[in-house]
């Protein structure tokens, strides 16, 4: 971590490992803003301009530091620049500058592609965890999207979800920045691998991890969640900490075949959470936790906090990685004066810091 003078802490450009040689050369860049800046640099017509970066919603922001990290390492002189910047993790409004770059346009014509993927990218992830980690109130966050999307973003990702406020990541490359490592659950494989016997695949686990991590086991190998839970907390004792709903939205579990009422019975619901929880309980288990997923996102989280669902943690996965919160980059002035497409003007922004 690099800590700027009289600032708030941003990461350092190293941390992102840029392949910079080939952003520097326009090799992830619009073909556009290639060929403008070669216009300008053999012409030399050089002015100095004023770039402001935005998007349109309520939302939080992403990437910033990567952002800036670009601006450091591949812009043609850094020195030459003047940024101002938002903070990973800051509020950020519908229009409001999240940063600002003063200087020779050719010096950084080339990096506005690369710049506003990276704010895009990140600030989705950034708003999505955001919302779920407000809906569960306080309950704790697991990050589980790994699975859904390329292996290649899961460090900013990550990233992005540890300062929204995920408690938890899956991937040791999710965790890499801050120097975590990710947290798992005996996963259906292990499982299947022990011929489909859930106590053993946990026994077998806690041998090896319980001293390593808190052991959490998937009970819905046989879709029968309360059976599963009692047998791995008979089994394990002190060493498991928790126990995974994960039950197919197409099958009903089987503590519910026989129930009637008002409640979707398929899936993960609150019914089969609490009959989990009541079961735990009547066998002395109280300290076991119960951690949710399968088809999670701030919705639905919301609906079980609403009816006091007695879940401990939330593991959510793909809808994190969905939607788009796209930011737009403008030229808003030239050597000092208001010149932008129509529509679009220098916003001053007192909550920019100067990046130095």
């Amino acid at each position: 971590m690099a800590t700027e003078a009289g600032s708030r802490t941003r990461l350092d450009p190293e941390v992102f490992r840029l392949p910079v040689e080939k952003i520097r050369d326009g090799h992830y860049t619009d073909a556009y803003f290639n060929y403008t800046r070669q216009l300008l640099v053999e012409t030399g017509h050089r002015p100095a301009v004023t770039v402001q970066v935005f998007q349109k919603q309520n939302s939080v922001l992403g990437g910033i530091d990567e952002a800036i990290a670009v601006l450091k390492l591949c812009s043609d002189d850094w020195g030459a620049l003047e940024v101002h910047a938002l903070h990973e993790g800051d509020e950020i409004e519908p229009w409001e500058p999240v940063l600002q770059i003063d200087g020779d346009y050719a010096l950084f014509a080339h990096l506005e592609t690369v710049y506003l993927g990276t704010l895009s990218r990140r600030t989705r992830i950034m708003r999505n965890v955001r919302e779920v980690v407000e809906a569960a109130d306080g309950k704790p966050i697991l990050f589980f999207p790994a699975r859904h999307d390329h292996w290649l973003v899961q460090t900013g990702d990550g990233w992005a979800a540890h300062v929204a406020g995920a408690i938890g990541v899956s991937t040791d490359a999710q965790a890499s920045w801050w120097g975590g490592r990710g947290v798992g659950t005996v996963p259906h494989g292990l499982i299947a691998a022990f011929g489909g016997d859930t106590v053993a695949a946990a026994r077998a686990w806690a041998d090896r991890f319980a001293d390593e991590m808190n052991v959490t086991v998937l009970v819905d190998f046989e879709n029968d969640s309360v059976r599963t839970a009692l047998e791995v907390a008979d089994a394990l004792g002190d060493r498991l900490w928790g126990v995974r709903l994960d039950t197919s939205e197409l099958l009903v579990d089987r503590a519910l075949w026989h129930e009637m009422g008002q409640f979707k019975p398929t899936g993960v619901n609150p019914v089969l959470v609490g009959k989990v929880r009541e079961a735990l309980d009547a066998a002395g288990h109280h300290g076991v936790h119960i951690v949710a997923s399968g088809g999670f996102n701030a919705q639905k989280i919301r609906e079980f906090e609403k009816v006091g669902a007695p879940v401990d943690a939330y593991g959510v996965g793909s809808s994190l990685v969905q939607g788009a919160n796209d930011f737009t980059a403008d030229v808003v002035r030239v050597e000092g004066r208001d010149c932008a497409k129509a529509g679009r003007s220098f916003k001053a922004n007192p909550r920019l810091e100067r990046v130095l």
